[in-house]
């Protein structure tokens, strides 16, 4: 999927057109020059691989001073974070394979004195790589999400001239900048549970130039404040779609989410009805804070080789706790081993479901709580 490009709404007037933010102050930013060369060569990168193909996003990607939204983040790797200074080394407890339980991070940091970790940062900051930004009690809170995978989801959302977009999940704020970038501030809103996160992305969007509306709040509930929206994207996995969601959008509206280790994207009908399919990419988030762990994956009975195939561990999730793993394995199998992109959901009132191909065909999964045991056949809108 890529952008329209504006084709289908009239420009905005001359006064909502967007102000492009002037550069960050060589004296107040001394990484301007350098962190410049570095998203030039990031941004080729990713053109490389396919993405950026929208003018309108390269641009973004391009004059977006990424460094100024991660002025810290975490390495993980005890090899890192036993050659690290010990005020820069953090741990994680309970994780499996490490030698004693734990997963060292090393704070990478801008103003380290060391020259060299310095320069380390700089150079991570603008790598094509997730970086986490904020661990507590041993669990992952946020991250910058890897570019690369930022452009696919940006330009799978379809943006036009004049659009508002609500985006859940607000992060370092850098993804909001990339949006405020394209869309103009006023068309932007970003939305997080911790006040925390919410505050420091509206630092680092006003360092950049930016300021679009932050928001602390339940994600699940979305922004009632600036709605209705075009467009919906998050940067948080959810098990389902949040009702709320479709109620604050307009009519045709798109909304993009992480959901079972894929991206969905869903056409809004009207506030009770959605549907939409999976992009073929794989995306790997963290879940939505209060919405309470995603269910659990059950491998038992499986074969190793399966296991190994992303396509297969894909409907592993989709279904999961709807499909029992060896009925997953005999679907699978027969049905040619289909990517994400053969799956999709569909909201109908109070129900959604995925499905294998057809909405209304032989395989299907109540999203939400765990619930049959094998797949729906033949579903109609009077199904349970």
């Amino acid at each position: 999927m890529g952008s329209t490009g504006g084709s289908t709404r009239s420009a905005p007037d001359a006064a909502e057109r967007v102000v492009r933010p002037k550069p960050a102050d060589r004296e107040a930013d001394g990484y301007a020059e350098e962190a410049a060369a570095l998203r030039t060569g990031l941004v080729r990168e990713i053109v490389a691989g396919g993405g950026l193909t929208d003018p309108a996003w390269r641009a973004a990607f391009e004059e977006v001073p990424r460094h100024l939204f991660v002025p810290y983040y975490y390495e993980a790797g005890d090899a890192a974070a036993a050659a690290a200074p010990p005020d820069t080394r953090t741990t994680r407890a309970g994780e499996a394979g490490t030698a004693h339980g734990t997963v060292g991070y090393t704070r990478l940091w801008r103003d380290d004195p060391h020259p060299l970790r310095r320069a380390r940062w700089l150079a991570g900051a603008y790598a094509d790589a997730p970086l986490a930004t904020r661990v507590r009690d041993g669990e992952l809170i946020t991250s910058s999400s890897q570019p690369s995978l930022m452009a696919r989801m940006l330009q799978a959302l379809q943006v036009r001239d004049g659009d508002r977009v609500l985006e859940i999940g607000a992060g370092t704020g850098y993804n909001a900048a990339l949006l405020a970038h394209r869309l103009g501030d006023a068309h932007v809103t970003t939305l997080d549970l911790d006040p925390e996160i919410t505050e420091a992305a509206r630092n680092h969007l006003a360092a950049a130039g930016f300021r679009p509306a932050v928001v602390t709040g339940d994600g699940a509930r979305g922004c009632p404040l600036h709605a209705p929206y075009d467009r919906i994207i998050a940067t948080c996995a959810v098990a389902s779609i949040p009702s709320a969601w479709l109620g604050q959008c307009r009519p045709d509206a798109l909304i993009l989410t992480p959901l079972a280790t894929g991206l969905i994207a869903l056409r809004v009908a009207d506030a009770r009805h959605a549907e939409g399919r999976f992009l073929a990419i794989p995306a790997y988030f963290v879940p939505l804070r209060g919405s309470g762990p995603p269910p659990q994956v059950p491998t038992h009975g499986l074969p190793s080789r399966p296991l190994l195939d992303d396509s297969f561990r894909f409907l592993l999730n989709v279904a999961a706790g709807h499909l029992e793993p060896v009925e997953a394995l005999a679907l699978w199998e027969h049905e040619g081993r289909p990517g994400r992109e053969r799956y999709g959901v569909t909201v109908r009132g109070e129900r959604q479901w995925a499905w294998l191909d057809d909405p209304e065909g032989a395989y299907g999964w109540p999203l939400g709580p765990p619930g049959r045991l094998e797949p729906f056949r033949g579903l109609s809108p009077g199904a349970p």
